[in-house]
């Protein structure tokens, strides 16, 4: 079959609505050609959406998975509700949890994917339902146990700690969504958040500051994405009621109610994760480098890691080195037929 990544509404793959928990989600579904070997669950980050997918649904397809892919909440097509406690990890693991479950049934299994936010609400999943996750395998996104007490970021910055996360004090504030309005401000954003550059290596966003709003004019087209996904990206971002950037930056605004709607984990004590799992780190990833994953190995049971010399945005800018990681660690890892 056509393993060519996926373009704006292909149709190898068919859309679909659900209301989850209250909420109407959207997701794609790819069917696999031939025999069904499992279902695979893959969640994005910021500021993604399910095509950010789209350079490894065409190939699970074809290695005999169906694959589903919703926009989380706040983003696309997904519902943006205003109240700040569904964006948390317990809330969106439990909406996942169901979705995957409409389709997987009661006692069934998926093969779960994450990368940046994504990547944490799988991490989550693992910890809240590891009867649900047969595997997991995450780009670019540490496991991080479950807080013992709560420190606000400023702290952490201010301490010389996590200052790769400087540009989270600014999305939390209104300045990004206040500013960002309207499909062309959208698409601007975009294309800088996804490397865009101006003629002197101009950047529109640092991990040390955040959006450099005066930049994004003077930006050249990302090297990641084609003129046409990046209006697909604008277009979908847009159906989103103004601020449309709201719902997506809620994502960073819920650390205080992360931290709160974890305690019941972080109380049960740390016990090393069971799920066997795949961390796949990028070597050039500012927002999150390689080497906040050094305490991994201690906290699972059956960890693998790799590494590819990419961007945070390795799904796309190393797509097939990815994708190889992940089949040559499914196939290792395949279980009995009688298991799925």
């Amino acid at each position: 079959m056509d393993t060519s990544k996926l373009k704006p509404n292909d149709p190898r793959v068919t859309s679909h609505y659900a209301t989850i928990r209250g909420k109407k989600y959207h997701y794609i579904i790819g069917e696999p050609q031939g025999a069904k070997v499992g279902t695979m669950l893959l969640v994005h980050g910021f500021p993604d959406m399910g095509f950010g997918w789209r350079a490894q649904v065409p190939y699970f397809m074809s290695r005999g998975y169906q694959v589903i892919v919703p926009d989380n909440v706040g983003y696309a097509r997904t519902d943006a509700p205003a109240d700040l406690s569904q964006y948390t990890f317990k809330s969106t693991t439990a909406d996942l949890a169901e979705l995957a479950r409409k389709h997987v049934g009661p006692d069934g299994q998926i093969v779960l994917g994450g990368h940046d936010w994504g990547g944490l609400v799988a991490w989550r999943m693992v910890d809240r339902y590891p009867e649900l996750v047969q595997r997991a395998f995450v780009v670019c996104t540490p496991y991080m146990k479950p807080a013992a007490q709560y420190t606000p970021l400023e702290d952490l910055i201010k301490a010389g700690i996590l200052t790769n996360f400087t540009y989270q004090l600014q999305f939390h504030g209104p300045d990004v969504e206040t500013r960002i309005q309207g499909r062309d401000q959208i698409r601007k954003l975009l294309n800088a958040m996804f490397g865009g550059q101006g003629p002197s290596g101009e950047v529109g966003f640092r991990v040390s500051q955040g959006v450099l709003f005066d930049s994004l004019d003077g930006l050249g087209p990302s090297p990641l994405l084609s003129p046409a996904e990046l209006d697909f990206y604008a277009d979908e971002y847009a159906r989103q009621a103004a601020p449309e950037m709201r719902g997506p930056l809620n994502w960073y605004r819920t650390r205080k109610l992360n931290f709160e709607a974890d305690e019941e984990l972080a109380a049960a004590g740390q016990k090393k994760v069971a799920v066997p799992s795949l961390f796949i780190a990028a070597s050039r990833d500012a927002a999150l480098p390689p080497a906040l994953s050094q305490s991994m190995d201690e906290q699972f049971e059956d960890l693998t890691k790799a590494e590819v010399d990419a961007s945070h945005w390795a799904l796309v800018e190393k797509a097939d080195e990815v994708n190889s990681i992940v089949s040559e660690w499914l196939d290792k890892k395949a279980p009995s037929k009688a298991s799925l």
